[in-house]
């Protein structure tokens, strides 16, 4: 059994022709451009086969990004992650990358376009608030945006998949730890006392966390693909292919939820009675245009089920506490393994192959992200996906980059581990021990409530950025219990403005990549968790969860302050208290050495 394949998602199809086909399309339709994102309806980060528009017609694989075609430019909008995938994935010829978001939609628009070029855009895969900042980019330039009925993408994709059919399940209330009845009663409630008749609910993790479902629609994410309208008397109509609810689930979901056709939304939508509550940042354009069409007044606010999902209550954190102790024997395992192979027998994908099986023994009913296994210069690429093509044979040497994860009934896991083969190269030295010290600094940190994602991200940076260096990704995302392991609204980095409050879990991975030569990133997720303060100052901090020891190899020492090494003795004698249970003597003999404290230990 495998969950991972190692096939090339971009492999094949003929790209030029794809896009010659497009803009035949867009000259029949009268449009002298037409925007293709990464995102389906549902404005997940990933999609299924189905809706993959973007991969099918750039060969662009990455979880971010959208292509702009003109009738003679087509530009590839990629974010710093993916500025050497993106090289290596499109044809130059056809597709110039855009560093994005430096450079915007409508920017790249303003110069391509004269004044009178029309914009198509399909609007059920895309936000309002997406739409309404490439309106207001675009300004006084005379360039429209063109809402279309049938996107062109889908009519000339002749062999397009059909949508994803997986089954329901239900996600045991125990482990919920409220009932899905509670959940829509107290959401509810939010909503008759804001004075509003309904909410608009289109992120399939949302409704998945508020019905106590899970699916299999989209690898790696354990949702069920659905719409859904939320009354504030409790009663929802989910919108989803009816074939993937047995007749237990639709007992236990109740007569109040009403399981309806997709096709049957637009109508349904049309004939809702105000106020609806949409949530700009995630609900199609299309919705708020069905919606305005029938003259229904809408309140724009965000998902209802978006805070209470990412504030994890006792149940869930404990499943998750549970899940990444499972995990972290599964990681000790594979470390104690591969410090006994000789590098050079091994490649990227014997290590994932290894890693899953270890993952497989402890439970999980998949992996949660496809693992990052960048040995080298792969580890450079911050999402390298190896493929059977680019499967690289480690050498002594390497720095190796290990993010991986698993979904496990109870908790989803996410850990990077970046690990030297043998002595590691001088030049890493200085990089792995300032990502470990922001690491450690983010671990630490001490503040009041109020503070954001955005406070707190330079504390993670700092002491690359004493080096003249830095990263081009947040530093943290949210992460769901039993559910998508990138998940909204809270994240660390720059651009969030959102108060970190208790029971949110986030990652804290910084990281450093050097073109050509190596990658580095360490992360742990973490829990906001109260902590100590003066007198009538309420403090938060964070609570570990990831489970496994930090190599050592390429720490230097005498850059490290005493607190950062206590910390990482303290986290590393806590990691042996934990896991020494669930080996056997050899792994725990591995675990002691990997765990001995920082001053004494001249490896891991």
């Amino acid at each position: 059994m495998s969950f991972q394949t190692f096939d090339d998602p971009s492999a094949g199809g003929d790209h030029a022709a794809r896009l010659a086909a497009l803009r035949s399309a867009l000259a029949a339709g009268d449009l002298d451009a037409f925007i293709i994102p990464r995102a389906d309806a549902h404005q997940g980060e990933y999609v299924s086969d189905s809706d993959a528009r973007l991969a099918w017609l750039t060969g662009f694989t990455g979880s971010a990004g959208f292509c702009i075609v003109t009738r003679d430019r087509a530009g590839v909008f990629i974010d710093g992650r993916y500025r050497v995938q993106v090289k290596a994935q499109i044809d130059p010829a056809h597709f110039t990358p855009v560093a994005w978001p430096e450079t915007s939609a409508a920017e790249w628009l303003r110069e391509a376009l004269p004044a009178g070029g029309r914009v198509g855009f399909d609007p059920w895969l895309h936000t309002r608030s997406e739409i309404s900042r490439i309106e207001k980019g675009l300004g006084d330039s005379g360039i429209g945006l063109i809402a279309v009925s049938e996107n062109p993408v889908d009519a000339i994709w002749t062999d397009r998949p059909e949508p994803p059919v997986g089954a329901a399940r239900a996600h045991e209330d125990a482990i919920a730890g409220e009932t899905a009845a509670q959940k829509r009663a107290r959401l509810a409630a939010e909503l008759k006392q804001s004075g509003q008749a309904a909410a608009f609910l289109s992120l399939p993790d949302s409704i998945s966390w508020l019905l106590n479902i899970r699916g299999t629609d989209i690898p790696r994410n354990p949702i069920v693909q659905s719409f859904a309208v939320l009354s504030d008397d409790g009663q929802l109509a989910l919108f989803a292919d009816p074939a993937k609810f047995d007749a237990g689930l639709r007992v236990k979901l109740g007569n109040q939820v009403s399981i309806l056709p997709p096709d049957g939304l637009t109508a349904a939508l049309a004939n809702l009675e105000g106020p609806v509550r949409l949530d700009a940042g995630s609900a199609p354009e299309a919705a708020f245009r069905i919606l305005e069409a029938a003259g229904t007044e809408i309140i724009t606010a965000p998902d209802p089920a978006i805070l209470p999902k990412a504030r994890k209550n006792p149940a869930e954190l404990q499943g998750m506490r549970d899940a990444h102790r499972r995990d972290g024997a599964a990681m000790v395992r594979l470390l104690a393994w591969l410090d006994k192979q000789e590098p050079a027998t091994l490649t990227e994908i014997d290590v994932v192959e290894k890693l899953e099986g270890f993952r497989i023994e402890q439970g999980i009913t998949d992996v949660s992200f496809d693992t990052i296994m960048g040995s080298g210069p792969n580890g450079a690429l911050a999402h390298y996906r190896v493929t059977r093509d680019s499967n690289r044979r480690l050498q002594n040497g390497d720095m190796v980059v290990l993010d991986s994860g698993g979904q496990y009934p109870d908790g989803t896991t996410d850990i990077t581990r970046t690990l030297p083969m043998g002595q590691p190269p001088a030049e890493a030295v200085a990089p792995y021990t300032a990502v470990l010290r922001g690491m450690i600094a983010i671990s630490r940190a001490r503040f009041p409530k109020g503070v954001a994602g955005a406070h707190l991200d330079a504390l993670a940076r700092q002491f690359l950025w004493f080096d003249g260096k830095d990263y081009d990704h947040g530093t943290g995302h949210g992460v769901g219990a039993a559910l998508c392991v990138h998940e909204g609204p809270v994240r660390i980095s720059r651009i969030s403005d959102l108060p970190l409050q208790t029971g949110m879990i986030l990652s804290n991975e910084p990281g450093y990549y050097r073109e050509g030569a190596f990658g580095i990133r360490i992360e742990n997720l973490i829990i906001v968790s109260e902590a100590e303060g003066e007198p009538g100052r309420s403090m938060l901090g964070f609570e570990t969860l990831t489970i496994c020891p930090i190599d050592k190899r390429a720490i230097d020492i005498a850059a490290m302050s005493r607190d950062e090494i206590l910390w990482l003795d303290d986290y590393h004698a806590w990691v042996r208290e934990e896991l020494s249970p669930l080996l056997d003597q050899a792994d725990r003999d591995w675990l002691e050495r990997a765990t001995l404290p920082l001053a004494g230990s001249a490896t891991a």
